[in-house]
Formats: C-alpha cells, sequence, structure tokens
C-alpha cells in the first residue's frame, strides 16, 4: 500500500509541474499582452506544451486567468503580512497598506488591470475565490481603523468598512490614467498624501477655545498691556532727548 501511494505521488508531480509552467508563462504573455490581447498558443509554447494540454487543467482561457489573479493574490498576501507584522503605529500601519497597493499596482498593471476591468464587474464575482481573497487582502485596514478608533487616536463616526472602501476606491480612481497607459503616478508621494488626508480626516481634534471671540479679544488685551506698561519708558526717553537740545 505504501509503494502504491508513493507511485502515485510520483505520478502526480509532472502534472504539477506543468500546471505551474502553465500558470507561469501565462502570467508573462498578460504582462506583456494584456489579457485581451493574450492567446492560449503563445502560452503552450512558452511553457512547453502542446495547446490542447492546457485543457486539461483549466476550462478556459478566462479559468486560466483567473487561477493566475488568485496565485498572484496568494504571494502578495504571503509578502504583505511578513513585512505589515513589524510595522508600529497607526500612520505608519495605514502608510505601509497603501504603499504596498500602490507598489503592487505599478509593479503588475496588466493584473491589476485585468481584475478591475474583466473579473469584478462579473455578475458571479462574490461567488469566486478572488473575491474572497480580495475581502482578506483589503480587510487589514478596517483591522487598523478599529484599533485606533479603540485606543481613542481616531473618531468613531466612521464605520471602518466604508474608511477601507475610500481608500481602495481612491486609489483606482487615482491610478485610473495609468492603467490607461495615458499617465504615471509616484508611489511614495502618492502613499504619503492618501495616508495624510486619511490620517488628519479620522484622527480626534485636540481641544478648540469654546469662544474664539472671547480668545482673540483676550489676546488683543494683553497685548495693549504691554503696550502700556512701555509707554512711561518712551516718554522718559523722550523727554531725556529734549533737554539736551539747543535753540
Amino acid at each position: 500500500m505504501a509503494g502504491s501511494r508513493q507511485r502515485r505521488a510520483v505520478q502526480r508531480m509532472p502534472a504539477e509541474k506543468r500546471v505551474s509552467d502553465i500558470m507561469r508563462a501565462a502570467r508573462a504573455v498578460l504582462a506583456e499582452r494584456g489579457a485581451h490581447e493574450a492567446f492560449i498558443s503563445e502560452v503552450a509554447e512558452r511553457a512547453g506544451v502542446v495547446e490542447g494540454s492546457i485543457y486539461r487543467f483549466f476550462a478556459s482561457k478566462r479559468d486560466l486567468m483567473e487561477k493566475v489573479a488568485e496565485h498572484w493574490y496568494e504571494e502578495t498576501l504571503a509578502d504583505y503580512s511578513a513585512q505589515f507584522a513589524g510595522v508600529r503605529g497607526t500612520w505608519n500601519q495605514l502608510r505601509f497598506i497603501v504603499h504596498h497597493h500602490l507598489a503592487t499596482i505599478k509593479k503588475e498593471p496588466a493584473l491589476s488591470r485585468m481584475v478591475f476591468q474583466e473579473f469584478r464587474p462579473a455578475g458571479n464575482y462574490r461567488a469566486t475565490q478572488l473575491f474572497a481573497l480580495n475581502q482578506v487582502y483589503t480587510q487589514r485596514v478596517a483591522d487598523v481603523v478599529k484599533a485606533a478608533v479603540r485606543d481613542g487616536e481616531f473618531r468613531s463616526d466612521f464605520p471602518p468598512g466604508f474608511v477601507r472602501d475610500m481608500i481602495f476606491g481612491g486609489i483606482e480612481h487615482r491610478v485610473w490614467a495609468f492603467l490607461r497607459n495615458e499617465g504615471d503616478f509616484d508611489v511614495s508621494r502618492t502613499a504619503d498624501a492618501v495616508t495624510d488626508f486619511v490620517y488628519r480626516a479620522l484622527s480626534v481634534a485636540g481641544p478648540e477655545p469654546a469662544d474664539r471671540v472671547s480668545a482673540a479679544v483676550a489676546r488683543i488685551e494683553a497685548a495693549a498691556e504691554r503696550l502700556e506698561s512701555l509707554a512711561p519708558a518712551a516718554k522718559s526717553r523722550a523727554a531725556g532727548g529734549k533737554v539736551g537740545v539747543k535753540p
């Protein structure tokens, strides 16, 4: 029995390697040509397999591309989680999340474009593994906001899910020109701007004067008192100056 299980495991290895090679080739073709221009024949050629063998493992070109996107998310989440564990402070954590997302889009525009334009609008998107992975990926923002609210650093009148949607929706809107090959963006400057905007909007404000007019009047009165205290000395100096003046 043990020998039989071992033989079956050995037989599975070539298939697993072919799947890995096909997905790697598909990702490369996608990066170069985009989802619409990528051809299964070219993927097969790069993977070193016959075109028909791809359909042994993937139901269609769309199924292959969806699996490539899922693998990308899994790869990104592994790297993301390992790095995030060492980040301390709310601003730094938000900035890390925003910067990581922007850097990922900048590095993989074809994959980002495919997910945003091809898979998310699909009617069955919420039932896919891709949707589940995206939920895990974006949940980190909500977790950071909840912790900041709990610690009294952030206001509690904005739901964490709303903040998450505003951040990722805002980033997506900002990078659309880049994804259409009509512009560019600076990852670090954009990350700083988004993080500052969100952090300032959510931060608990410091105590403000109850009556701004009274505070302004108090400052004016204090300045007037200082001027009055200087007046006698100024008169004495002026009088002393006149004594020495010749007619």
